[in-house]
Order: structure tokens, then C-alpha cells, then sequence
């Protein structure tokens, strides 16, 4: 099994092309001088003491921010993303999720809606 971090990296390079257009924009701190990480691990202690890591396709930490580009697997993700939110919202960070469509179609007003929170 690979570690997180090498699966992390696998991710990074099979990035959809969504992604790689909101990625161009984020890297570097290109919206509004905010750093984001992109298929950055977050680690969570469960319940039953077990360590459970979750990779967020863009993560802002200094605004508890993630941001998600969905696409279409995520129809059959359903269940686990939304217990993934809960998860990742008990842990005080805002979620902010966009279809690949969205990102691809509509990519000024997506960026309005991330600089609006941040």
C-alpha cells in the first residue's frame, strides 16, 4: 500500500483538467496573495483512535478553507463526501465545492465565490 504522501503525489499528476485550470490560478498565491496546497493530506484521530487521512484537492489554511473540484466519480461518492464535509467541518474548515463543469464553464464566477469568503 502507498504511503499518503506518495498517493498524494499520484493524485497531483493525474489531476483532472479542471483542476489544472483552478490550480493555475491558486498556485503561487495568485488569488488575492493566499496560499493554497493542492491534494494536501489532512489527518484526523477517529473515534476509535485510529488515524484517517483526507485529501482535499485545494486546502487554504491560513483561511480553514478547502476547495473541491467534483467531478463526475463523485456521483458515486455521494455518501462519503458528505460524511467527509461533516468531518472536515467539525474540524472548524469551510468547504466550497464546484463541479469540473462549473470550474471549466464559469471559471470568473468560481473565483468570485472563493474571494468572497477568503
Amino acid at each position: 500500500m502507498p504511503s499518503i504522501i506518495q498517493l498524494c503525489r499520484d493524485l497531483r499528476k493525474r489531476q483532472t483538467p479542471a483542476e489544472n485550470l483552478l490550480w493555475n490560478i491558486l498556485r503561487n498565491r495568485g488569488l488575492i496573495g493566499k496560499k493554497f496546497l493542492r491534494q494536501h493530506p489532512i489527518c484526523v484521530k477517529s473515534a476509535m483512535g485510529r488515524y484517517e487521512y483526507y485529501i482535499p484537492d485545494f486546502y487554504c489554511a491560513e483561511a480553514r478553507l478547502v476547495v473541491e473540484a467534483d467531478g463526475p466519480v463523485h456521483l458515486f461518492k455521494k455518501e462519503y463526501d458528505k460524511n467527509r464535509d461533516v468531518v472536515l467541518r467539525d474540524l472548524g474548515l469551510t468547504i466550497l465545492r464546484f463541479k469540473n463543469r462549473e470550474i471549466e464553464e464559469h471559471l470568473d464566477a468560481v473565483l468570485k465565490k472563493i474571494t468572497e469568503y477568503l
